[in-house]
């Protein structure tokens, strides 16, 4: 089975990758030219270069590829490039929607595309957010385009994803090395989450059982309060004493503000902007996992305490923290 990762060089398509060739796919790991290969060092991964902002360069980097033997199609793509921060709103929709559009259409135009797309959205779908919404504009741009053709569509739509790699929820620990927790918003918050393998374990089961339709939230099937992961993360480091300060949202509203000010001066988009504080103002961010488990045969094996657990240790491997 050939397999096209797009995204490969990111914190969840490194890891689909790894686990693409682990169960003998054929695996080809779609790279932009400035990507890092840093987490693809593994025997038998093939590359190619896209460039899903240009498609006129698009087309002509994947027609080389018709007709060389086995190469000449994949039978699944695995579509993990994306967008979660930018430096304006609409870098969310060219990044998340246009960028997906240019390779379905690419894809089309070449006669190459497979018998399976699978597309990593968002939970945050579900909630009006900025980035949210440009992944679901192309959940049903993807939809229109698919549904009914001979290639079948599934969509995974993961809540917060975490692990080793992974740099946003570092920043948490890092924060707890030096003895403070800082949380915003009074009213109770109730959180999800989603080891990184267990994500990545649930696409490659769809691609195993050929699981052509169907849009599947992923959780780790716990629901946990709004401290569970700092509380975690403070005991796998061993730090005694934490300050735990809880703002009120208006101050993160501000702070968002500046920080995505500060980015736009300095040209680099910061974790904190207008659009995450959409995502942190949000209180419940429960949802119905049954259908995976269903459908899928999803059975979560990395609940927070054993993931953070890992993730914390190859932090520290790493010397991260």
């Amino acid at each position: 089975m050939n397999v096209l990762i797009t995204g490969a060089s990111g914190f969840i398509g490194s890891f689909l990758c790894e686990e693409s060739l682990r169960r003998g796919f054929s695996t080809w790991a779609a790279l932009r030219s400035t990507s890092s290969k840093r987490w693809l060092q593994y025997e038998g991964l093939q590359f190619i270069e896209l460039d899903l902002t240009n498609p006129k360069t698009l087309n002509s980097q994947l027609l080389p590829l018709k007709g060389v033997g086995g190469a000449s199609h994949w039978d699944v793509v695995i579509h993990a490039a994306g967008a979660t921060k930018c430096l304006k709103a609409e870098d969310f929709d060219f990044h998340n929607y246009q960028c997906t559009r240019n390779l379905v259409e690419a894809l089309m135009t070449a006669n190459m595309m497979p018998r399976q797309f699978i597309y990593l959205s968002s939970l945050s779908a579900t909630y009006g957010s900025t980035y949210g919404n440009s992944k679901l504009k192309t959940e049903q741009w993807l939809h229109e385009t698919l549904d009914g053709s001979k290639t079948g569509l599934t969509v995974f739509r993961p809540t917060g994803v975490y692990g080793p790699r992974e740099k946003d929820y570092f920043m948490m620990a890092k924060s707890i090395k030096q003895h403070v927790d800082f949380a915003v918003g009074f009213a109770p918050q109730v959180l999800t989450f989603v080891y990184v393998k267990d994500l990545v374990g649930a696409i490659m089961a769809a691609v195993e059982r050929g699981v052509m339709d169907g849009t599947f939230n992923v959780t780790d099937g716990g629901e946990y309060p709004s401290r569970a992961f700092s509380d975690l993360i403070q005991k796998e480091m061993g730090v005694k004493h934490v300050v735990h300060i809880t703002a009120p949202l208006w101050v993160l509203k501000v702070v968002s503000v500046i920080a995505e000010e500060f980015g736009k001066l300095t040209g680099k988009p910061s974790t904190l902007n207008r659009d995450k504080y959409k995502m942190m103002a949000q209180r419940d961010w429960r949802c119905d996992i049954s259908p995976m488990i269903e459908v899928l045969g999803y059975q979560p094996q990395w609940q927070l305490p054993r993931g953070v657990k890992e993730t914390i240790a190859w932090y520290k491997s790493q010397n991260w923290i």
